[in-house]
This record gives C-alpha cells, sequence and structure tokens, in this order.
C-alpha cells in the first residue's frame, strides 16, 4: 500500500471529519468496500482489529490514514454522516440497554421494535442487516451500539427486551419431608441437574463440550472433554454419523473419569500421524500415547508420561514435569506439548513412560498457561491464555517461524486480535487455518504480527467460541470442533468466502441446535433455594432455570427457563425476593417467579450516584441489599431493596471481591484470587467494619463462594473441595471443618470438581453445588 503524500493527508483531512474517520476505524460507522484493506496496509491489521475490539483508543494519524483510504475510495463524507452517532449517545445507550438486547434484536432471536429496521438500515445498510439476520455475519461490537442507538431515538423501553420466558413441559420426582442430620467427608452426591445422571454421557454422539479434535487424512479424532473421552471415526464422517469407538470408556454410556491407563480425565487435546496417537489428559497432568492406532473400545495406552502419581509438586517449568498440559501435537517423529509456564520438545518420538523431554522452551520467561499447540513440522505456534508479553494482551499466541532446535529458543513474533488464542491446522497445500472468536486463513505461514489473514469469516462456525474450539484439517475437508456450541461442523472445502456456512453437524440434529441448550446442560450455574423450589443462573448462558419444586431426580429438566440480558453471574434470594446481577444489570423480583412472572425491577448501568463496572455479586437480608463490583472493587450496600435514584448506605473497600453471601446474621464476600473469603456481621456492619478473613494462599485454592446457612459455614475451594463448619463460630476461629464432602477432582462421578456455588436451605436443608463439569449435584444430609 503506497504511503500518502503530505498533500493527500492535507486533501483528506479538509473532506472528511475526526469523527467519521474515527467512527469507520471504530466500526460504529458501516465500514465501506475497501476500506479494510487499505486501512490494514497503511496501519497495520492488528491495530485495525485493536480498534475494532475496542483494545485501543483512535489516534490523530490514524484518522488521518482513514481519510486518506475514504479520498482514495471515493466516499461521499454526506454518505458517512447520515450513519454517525455521538460519542454520548452511544454512551447513553449502553448505559439503558443490558448487554445482549442489541444482539437479539439484530439476529432475530426476539422481533424488532417498529421502526428499528429502518434505523438499522440507514446505519449500516439493508444488506448489511439481511446478512445478521440469516446467519452469514454475526453483529460486532460498533453494530451492536448502533443498534442501541436506535433502542434510544425510537424511545424503547428496554425491560420488555430484556427477558425471554419459556415454559417446559417438565416432570420429576419431588423432594418430601424434611430432612435431618449433618454432611459428612468424602460424601457423594444423591441427584445430579443439567445432566443425565452420575455416569452418564447421554451416548456416542451426545458430546459435553468437544475440545481438541486432529486427522490423519483417514479417521477423525475428538476430545469429548467434560464425558473424558476421546471419540474415533475409523472414516472421515460427512454428517451426523456416530463414532466407531471410545478410548477413556469401555462403552459410549459411561463417562467417570480415572487414572488407569484405559481412563481418563479432562482430555482437551489429541493429534495422531496416522500411526500413533496421542492425547493431552489434562487433569491427570499426563500424556497418553498409543503406539498403534487402537482398534478397540477403553484400549490402554501403550505409554504415559507424567501424571499425578509421579508429580513432585513445584510450579517450576522442567522438561521431566508436565502441568495442566492442553496442547499436544505430533508428526511421528517429534512430539511438542504444552505445560504451564512452558512447552517440552521431543526430537524423536518418545519410547518410554515418563521419558524426559529434549527441549524447553519458556518464551523468555513469557509464556504464562499455554494451551493447544499448532505445527507443520516446519514451524510451531503455541496460543496461551495468560501471555506475559509487555503492551500485549494476554490472550494470544506465540510463532517460531522455523521449528525450535534449542532450549528456550526466542519466539519470532506474538499475535493477538485480543479474542482468544490460535488453536489451528495446516492444511496439505500449506495453507494455515486457525481459530480464536472466528475462523482466519492464511495461504501461507503468517511472517509477522502484521501479516493479516488472506479470509477472516463474518460467518462463525461455532456458537459462543470459548476455550474448547479446535480444528482439523483432511484433505480439501475442514473440520471444526465448537465446545460451547456441543458440535463439530464440517467444510466440504476449505472456506473462500467471509460468510461461507459449514456444510454439515456432527453431534448435533441440524447446525442451529445447541444439545447443551435443549438438554438444559448449563455453564458455571450458581444456586438459590427456599426448600421448596430451586433456582439456578448462569452468567455464560445469560439464563434463569426455575424448578417450581424441589427436584430428587436425577436429569429432571427446570419447569421454566428465562433468558436474561446480562445480569445473571450472582443469584439472592431472600423469602419472596429474588435478585440476579451481573455486568452491569440488576433485576428483582418481589414475588419469586415460579409461574413466568417478569422482574419487577430492572437497573441498567447505575442505581443513584453507583456506575457500575462489572457486578459479580449480590445478596439480599431483612436489613441491607448488596451489589459486589470487581471493576471498581467495592461492596456497595443499601438499606432495604433499592429504587433507581437509592444512594447506598455505605461503601465496603474489598479488592477483587466475589460472589456475596447473607444469612441475616452474616455477610460473606468471597475473594478467588485473593484464595480467602471475608466474614462481616450484619448488625455492625459499617464503612470501617472490620471482617474476619478465612484462607489465603497456600490454604485454599481459590474460593469460588463462601456463606453461612443455618448456624453453619461453607467454603468452596478451587482444590475441588467443599469445605463445611458444623458451627460458624469454629470457621471464625479458623478451627478445621467439620466436613469435607465431594473430595476428589472429578467430571462424572458424584463428587464436585472446581465447585462454583452453594446454597443451603433451612426448611429442607439440602446442599446444591455447581460443577465445573456443566452439573449441577444434590447432597442430602445423613
Amino acid at each position: 500500500m503506497a504511503q500518502p503524500s503530505g498533500a493527500e493527508v492535507d486533501q483528506a483531512r479538509q473532506r472528511y471529519e475526526a469523527n467519521l474517520t474515527g467512527g469507520v476505524l471504530l466500526g460504529t460507522i458501516s465500514v465501506p468496500a475497501g476500506f479494510d484493506g487499505c486501512a490494514a496496509g497503511l496501519i497495520g491489521q492488528a491495530r485495525l482489529e485493536a480498534f475494532r475490539s475496542g483494545r485501543e483508543a483512535v489516534g490523530g494519524k490514524d484518522n488521518d490514514m482513514a481519510a486518506v483510504c475514504l479520498l482514495r475510495l471515493g466516499i461521499s463524507p454526506a454518505l458517512l454522516s447520515a450513519q454517525w452517532a455521538s460519542t454520548a449517545e452511544v454512551e447513553q445507550a449502553r448505559q439503558r440497554y443490558p448487554a445482549g438486547v442489541a444482539d437479539w434484536v439484530l439476529t432475530g432471536r426476539i422481533p424488532a421494535p417498529a421502526g428499528f429496521d429502518g434505523c438499522a438500515a440507514g446505519f449500516f445498510g439493508q444488506a448489511r442487516l439481511d446478512a445478521f439476520r440469516s446467519g452469514r455475519e454475526t453483529p460486532g461490537g460498533g453494530d451492536k451500539d448502533k443498534a442501541n442507538v436506535c433502542l434510544l431515538r425510537l424511545g424503547i423501553s428496554p425491560a420488555p427486551l430484556s427477558v425471554q420466558v419459556k415454559l417446559v413441559d417438565s416432570t420429576y420426582k419431588v423432594a418430601s419431608g424434611n430432612t435431618s442430620g449433618f454432611f459428612k467427608t468424602g460424601q457423594n452426591a444423591d441427584t445430579l441437574l443439567s445432566g443425565f445422571d452420575f455416569n452418564n454421557a447421554g451416548g456416542p454422539l451426545m458430546f459435553n463440550h468437544p475440545s481438541g479434535i486432529a486427522s490423519d487424512g483417514t479417521r477423525l479424532f475428538l476430545s469429548d472433554t467434560f464425558n473424558n473421552r476421546v471419540l474415533v471415526w475409523n472414516t472421515l464422517p460427512t454428517g451426523n454419523v456416530p463414532p466407531d469407538l471410545v478410548l477413556g470408556q469401555k462403552d459410549f454410556i459411561t463417562n467417570n473419569p480415572g487414572i488407569g491407563r484405559d481412563q481418563m480425565n479432562w482430555p482437551v487435546s489429541v493429534s495422531s500421524d496416522g500411526k500413533r496417537l496421542v492425547v493431552a489428559d489434562s487433569y491427570n497432568y499426563r500424556v497418553l500415547i498409543w503406539n498403534s492406532i487402537p482398534t478397540k473400545n477403553g484400549q490402554p495406552a501403550d505409554l504415559v508420561i507424567g501424571g499425578l502419581a509421579n508429580y513432585e509438586g513445584g510450579i517450576e517449568p522442567s522438561k521431566s514435569r508436565l502441568i495442566w498440559p492442553w496442547g499436544v501435537w505430533t508428526n511421528g517423529e517429534k512430539l511438542a506439548v504444552s505445560s504451564s509456564r512452558s512447552v517440552l520438545i521431543w526430537n524423536t518420538f518418545p519410547t518410554k513412560d515418563n521419558q524426559p523431554a529434549d527441549l524447553l522452551l519458556k518464551g523468555g520467561g513469557k509464556l504464562g498457561t499455554p494451551r493447544q499447540v499448532t505445527s507443520d513440522g516446519r514451524s510451531l505456534i503455541v496460543g496461551d491464555h495468560n501471555a506475559v508479553v509487555e503492551g500485549q494482551p494476554p490472550t494470544g499466541s506465540f510463532f517460531w517461524k522455523t521449528f525450535p532446535t534449542a532450549d528456550d529458543q526466542p519466539f519470532d513474533f506474538y499475535l493477538t486480535y485480543n479474542t482468544g488464542w490460535f488453536r489451528g491446522a495446516f492444511t496439505s497445500d500449506g495453507k494455515l487455518v486457525t481459530m480464536d472468536s472466528t475462523l482466519r486463513i492464511w495461504n501461507s505461514l503468517t511472517q509477522d504480527a502484521n501479516d493479516a489473514p488472506d479470509l477472516t469469516l463474518t460467518r462463525l462456525p461455532c456458537w459462543g467460541p470459548g476455550d474448547y474450539e479446535g480444528v482439523a484439517a483432511a484433505g480439501n475437508r475442514l473440520y471444526v470442533s465448537c465446545g460451547n456450541g456441543n458440535m463439530v461442523v464440517g467444510y466440504n472445502s476449505i472456506p473462500t468466502r467471509a460468510d461461507q456456512a459449514p456444510d454439515f453437524a456432527i453431534g448435533s440434529p441440524d447446525l442451529a441446535t445447541n444439545t447443551l441448550e435443549t438438554n438444559f446442560i448449563m455453564q458455571n450455574g450458581v444456586v438459590a433455594s427456599n426448600g421448596k423450589s430451586l433456582f439456578v443462573s448462569s452468567g455464560f448462558d445469560g439464563k434463569l432455570y426455575v424448578w417450581k419444586n424441589l427436584p430428587d431426580q436425577s436429569g429432571a429438566h427446570p419447569d421454566i427457563v428465562y433468558d436474561v440480558a446480562g445480569g445473571t453471574e450472582d443469584i439472592a434470594l431472600w423469602k419472596d425476593n429474588l435478585a440476579l446481577a451481573g455486568e452491569r444489570t440488576v433485576y428483582i423480583w418481589k414475588q419469586l417467579p415460579v409461574a413466568g412472572g417478569l422482574p419487577d425491577l430492572m437497573f441498567v448501568g447505575a442505581v443513584g450516584s453507583v456506575r457500575f463496572g462489572h457486578l459479580v455479586g449480590v445478596a439480599m437480608d431483612d436489613k441491607y441489599f448488596y451489589l459486589a463490583d470487581s471493576g471498581t472493587n467495592k461492596v456497595y450496600v443499601w438499606k432495604g431493596i433499592p429504587s433507581q435514584n437509592s444512594e447506598p448506605a455505605f461503601v465496603l473497600d474489598v479488592e477483587e471481591p466475589g460472589k456475596l453471601s447473607s444469612d441475616g446474621a452474616y455477610l460473606t464476600v468471597p475473594q478467588p484470587f485473593k484464595h480467602k473469603a471475608l466474614i462481616y456481621q450484619v448488625d455492625t456492619l459499617s464503612a470501617v467494619a472490620k471482617p474476619v478473613s478465612i484462607g489465603g494462599a497456600g490454604i485454599y485454592n481459590g474460593v469460588g463462594a463462601a456463606g453461612a446457612a443455618g448456624g453453619h459455614f461453607f467454603l468452596l475451594d478451587g482444590n475441588n473441595r467443599v469445605h463445611i463448619w458444623r458451627n460458624i463460630q469454629d470457621a471464625l476461629r479458623s478451627s478445621y471443618p467439620s466436613a469435607l464432602p465431594s473430595t476428589e477432582a472429578t467430571c462424572g462421578w458424584e463428587r464436585s470438581s472446581s465447585p462454583h456455588a452453594f446454597s443451603v436451605s433451612v426448611r429442607r436443608p439440602r446442599f446444591v453445588s455447581n460443577l465445573a463439569c456443566a452439573g449441577i449435584a444434590s447432597f442430602v444430609l445423613l
């Protein structure tokens, strides 16, 4: 791209005002055809992506280059002006409508209000609006801002758009009578919701967050992560056909984890050269190797590298230690495995158990928690969730343009769009295909951080991209595992159009059906119960699930499902009131929503003078209403349920607060990243009140939730434990807990893995814990 002369820059400045050039760069004004290619050539693709994602602010030179591009393309300033909304108007619209509403209206998930389509078409054209409705394109942040502005200009109330109600024809056994006694250490759960049953995957095509995927050109291999298994198709599937065999389990039904050579615990990645098979058995801290492609269900691995039994502790990277391995790659000669803060490389394929690696990469100390590994044998790409690269977002990918041959060989560059890390594959003709927030294709290995993809799909192959996606190439066919969409999608040819749709789905009857949703399997559920009904909110799913009666049957479906725009990260129940809070939104019902009623109160962005940063916790009792905000490091306290203009009675300064809990006597504020919980007495609560602190680094591994109930105290520990004190006074004295139900790290057993939230009812004292394995478990008192 030819650099502009001074005269061309001056001419462009005179023609296009900064609000117009900035709007096009940010995406708040529709991008004219050809603009992105020009802008990428003048300011770089990575910087352009940073503007669109909101990671960087547009500067004066950026506006100049954008103006030059508009001038060269002959774009009318009047056309751009018609699409412009001021920053103040955009911010006002953001404050009025919860996150998610704009997306729902743009994609047609809910009916558009009268006048909306005309306004939206004026902003970015009817063709682009039609593309959103048909799924050919996915709305970006700028598109959603415009949609919110349209809603604002039309005077549309946010309430009717923000909560959608679905009644479910559900029947289940209802828990009867009260229970007595107390929990005991190691106690198994009694029922499982958000799943089929204990040790029941649901069948060969009922995935649960599939992740790593690989092909040797003949077969297809899939890590069905939450089901603790790897599925194998002996011929490449072209539709929703069941796999031929399963590894990690004896059959296609069971999903219990284990540590045997024929078992797995949360396998994330898989790789094969056509002769051997390698699996990253992540929660077991090991890699499993089959020296030949398995031919029967549950066939044990031939080699094991690492494992908890061989883990000697410590966190320093080592050639003989694997910590939380997510990624594996092999071509049958070399083997590469990601491990915390490092990547281990074997120059020749291992031939014995626990064979140390030949090379250790640490990225000069910049590798954090490396994830998937991508290679063609000549280069190496390592995705990282928590990279430590100065001036760069933590989610990105390290590139070695030549395959490393020395310890800690420096990487060539770090590439990030701040939309996840790359996990991908090379095609037989040398194309690099990666997945982060969408599918990106380079015709050859990208050479630097400014080397833009040759194709970026605007039509996402997956619903809700996240941590679990993977890519496999087999000839001209491409497979993408969609963890949060709970399927594998297939392209019969490598995509050549930005709006190209997949041709088929595996693990789903069609491309539009998410079987997690149709089977009511939720992510990161947070529970509340009054002993009669059960309520579970999911910030990830954006839903509130309601069981009118307390279920006493595994796999029971809810009676009501609310789709909620924002505001579902935490839940609180007190008497007849229910509250949800999350991000910038709060919903409050003054009668429990067991009949499908809409919330009575809704706060978006603020209450009184309090401006929300990122709400993560809510609680209430007879005296106060509480909101925890991790964006401002505060817990706001109101006397009673607030109105829109209510000011808090006082504010607690709490660094990195989490989910809140109050039983009317004690307010508990977990600090997940400080591995502890703070306990305040409600009667003496004030802005200067001093809490009792329980835990700390080295005692607990994160505290997902904690709180008092029925005179007891509960604390959920990231070490897969629920600590229970029979008497809260013992907890306040930091005594050892009375019981530790579910102390094993599992997905599938009657145990808890990374417990996330809890609820205890005094009326019917059952304990309900969320599992990171996407389940809700109930413990009956003994």
